[in-house]
């Protein structure tokens, strides 16, 4: 049985948020850092040498929202940890990859199969954003639900690391994120937000189309994967690179993305690596969709989670249990997050190749749940709106 993914509630100012935040998983937080840590000794870094990397990220940070970095310092304190420690598990994306690129080595990337079904091809008529997050196994002792109220925006409801700020979540307006892993010739040539900052801003936004915004427009160090989602019903699939972004709309009520771009716009521009690394992603997202596309129009949270299971070409399978990485990390499906934001829902599963038993976690919502019966679809066919007969 997998361990247990714990809530965490705070509320107040950005400071006190942090401190609350730091004290409630000042364990998971300190057992993340040692876990980075430990990794990036590897590459010859020690401590000071791991604060020098995180201070390049800060005057983007400050420009972007100085809360965030008065909120990683209460976190620093709340947890008993060094400022540059919490920095580390805010930007450990952008820090790993920088490291490896002082030593010319090179590291398995957290992978993701995403997945969004919209009303029209749901049961309920309610949208369901999901996400398998695969990672290191060891993260499974370290993540935990974010609850945030009283913050700058609407609620907050987020599956992240202990110490991050953001990963994948809700928010009470009904916009939610999840985030795959890409990679592409242009990163890191500049640096940009670290991508959990952006997340967080995301949710932070009361209209979709700031959150869009924030996800579309910010600079960033790599390439990412984001697609965000409202509970009225609208999705859509942007494929980062840092200097620019690439659109994937849904294909009838569905987009699957796993950990390779989609957009031939993207592919005529750029070299897509990320398949050289994660090699699964080619039929990762093929199995999800082909496992959903006929049940669109009945489809259920249990039909996204079925597909999401699945275990083709086990361990190499779009649900992983725990195996070697090519460079030789233990590498899983770390969890299994299935939201329904018009419920103001999240369901998650630790280790579900192992484990699959979900605890739910539940928001306020301050919107209405859309009704059984959409009147308007959107999909890509033409990326019109379209009234349904």
């Amino acid at each position: 049985m997998a361990a247990l993914c714990p809530l965490v509630e705070v509320s107040g100012s950005p400071r006190e948020r942090g401190r609350q935040y730091g004290e409630q998983a000042r364990a998971r937080v300190r057992l993340g850092v040692a876990h980075y840590a430990e990794q990036l000794a590897t590459s010859g870094l020690a401590l000071d040498d791991i604060g020098a990397l995180a201070a390049r990220f800060e005057p983007a940070i400050a420009d972007f929202d100085p809360n965030y970095l008065e909120e990683m310092r209460g976190l620093a304190e709340g947890a008993g940890v060094d400022y540059a420690e919490i920095a580390l598990l805010n930007a450990r994306t952008e820090i790993l990859k920088l490291a490896q690129r002082r030593q010319s080595a090179s590291d398995e990337a957290d992978g993701c199969t995403g997945v969004v079904a919209l009303p029209e091809a749901t049961a309920a008529g309610r949208l369901i954003h999901a996400q398998n997050w695969d990672w290191k196994v060891e993260c499974a002792e370290t993540v935990v639900v974010l609850k945030i109220v009283g913050g700058e925006g609407p609620a907050i409801l987020t599956f992240t690391e202990a110490g991050a700020l953001a990963r994948s979540g809700l928010n009470a307006a009904g916009v939610a994120i999840t985030a795959n892993y890409l990679e592409c010739d242009r990163d890191y040539h500049r640096l940009g937000v670290p991508l959990a900052l952006i997340r967080r801003k995301a949710l932070e936004q009361s209209r979709l189309a700031l959150a869009l915004r924030a996800v579309y427009a910010t600079p960033k160090s790599a390439a990412n994967n984001m697609i965000v989602s409202h509970a009225s019903g609208f999705a859509i699939d942007i494929e980062c690179a840092p200097d620019e972004a690439f659109l994937v709309h849904p294909r009838r009520g569905l987009i699957v993305h796993a950990n390779h771009f989609q957009s031939q716009t993207a592919l005529a521009k750029l070299k897509d690596m990320g398949p050289a690394n994660m090699p699964d992603s080619l039929y990762r997202d093929v199995r999800v969709r082909e496992a959903l596309a006929p049940a669109v129009g009945a489809i259920t949270r249990e039909t996204v989670k079925a597909a999401l299971f699945d275990d083709f070409e086990t361990p190499w399978s779009v649900c992983r249990p725990p195996r070697q990485s090519l460079n030789n990390n233990l590498s899983a499906t770390v969890a299994m997050i299935v939201m329904e934001p018009a419920l103001g829902l999240m369901e998650v599963a630790m280790l579900p190749a192992l484990n699959r038993e979900f605890q739910r976690f539940t928001l306020d919502m301050e919107i209405r749940a859309p009704s059984r019966s959409p009147s308007r679809s959107h999909d890509a066919s033409d990326g019109i709106a379209r009234a349904k007969a």
